[in-house]
């Protein structure tokens, strides 16, 4: 059987090292779980099972070994396994837009400390930040289990140990509130929201994902895409969480040169927008972005001068 020629991923960014997708012959190579998942789709390309959390996580493990230098990692049952591609797009964007202050350049290495809101327990924007780029991290969270876990993939991985650390936020409705010291610096910060407003509505979602992904019905949510409470929920939803993630930036003016995150929900831009107008930002920037099989977009904001950005020391 002839396999087809697998065409570009033009939606991902240029920098993208998965923009070819997968070379399952490679990644099996690296980690041989993973040829237990691999079939052949109607297509005649080699593929796994998205819908299959077991699956998704031995690509995971895979595309971590072969690609950033990751010989151990796991994540905790029912908590989320995110999609590698997406979230290395994210960091590719926001090495953009530093550059844009940078003369053109994109500043690497330790001295770009970033502030990622939500770690979760599978500690990927810090590796993938890290391994692209040498950025240094702090990651927060309010699951104490999470924080446990990315302190454990951490350790079993010794290049990580003096570029991530870890801080549990003990008051979940702060963001930045506990975080953030008069001593911190960071060029940016990163954050995958919770898109819910309750349980009930993340896991409805979660069926239709199935559903799609399958093109079949089922009232049953897969674990993998159930997630974690705090990590797809909360009181108020993307729409709650971002807004008030932009009244406390505006407390920490000089100490973050972007505050970030991605946006799913297209309509909540303009309430977002009114916000910030309201706290006086220096410059407001929206990203569009490819996540999977649906748009996003990065919000970013900065209540520094474009002589105050100039002047940021990476």
């Amino acid at each position: 059987m002839k396999l087809k020629q697998i065409t570009e991923k033009t939606n991902l960014h240029p920098r993208n090292q998965h923009r070819l997708g997968y070379n399952f012959e490679q990644l099996i190579a690296t980690c041989p779980e993973l040829q237990q998942f691999v079939g052949i789709n109607e297509h005649q390309n080699k593929t796994i099972d998205f819908a299959n959390p077991k699956a998704v996580k031995a690509l995971n493990k895979a595309l971590l070994i072969a690609h950033y230098d990751i010989q151990n990692w796991d994540i905790l049952e029912n908590y989320l396994c995110p999609p590698i591609p997406g979230r290395v797009d994210y960091i590719h964007c926001i090495a953009d837009l530093l550059a844009s202050n940078n003369n053109g350049i994109i500043p690497e290495g330790e001295n770009v400390q970033v502030l990622d809101i939500g770690i979760g327990a599978n500690c990927i924007y810090p590796i993938l930040g890290n391994s692209v780029y040498g950025w240094s991290f702090v990651g927060t969270e309010i699951d104490e289990k999470a924080i446990q876990n990315c302190k454990k993939i951490i350790e079993a991985n010794p290049k990580l140990m003096d570029v991530i650390s870890l801080q549990l936020q003990t008051e979940s409705r702060f963001i930045f509130k506990n975080i953030i010291t008069p001593e911190d610096r960071f060029s940016f910060t990163i954050c995958n929201p919770p898109f819910h407003n309750s349980q009930e509505e993340a896991t409805k979602a979660s069926i239709r994902k199935i559903n799609n992904l399958e093109n079949t019905r089922t009232n049953t949510p897969v674990l993998n895409f159930g997630g974690h409470n705090a990590e797809l929920w909360c009181d108020g939803g993307e729409s709650g969480f971002v807004t008030q993630m932009i009244f406390e930036s505006a407390k920490y003016p000089m100490q973050c040169l972007w505050f970030t995150t991605l946006v799913s929900k297209k309509e909540n831009l303009s309430s977002f927008y009114k916000t910030l107008n309201k706290v006086n930002v220096a410059d407001v920037k929206t990203i569009n972005m490819a996540q999977g099989q649906k748009t996003s977009r990065i919000l970013a904001w900065t209540f520094q001068t474009e002589a105050q950005q100039k002047a940021w020391k990476f």
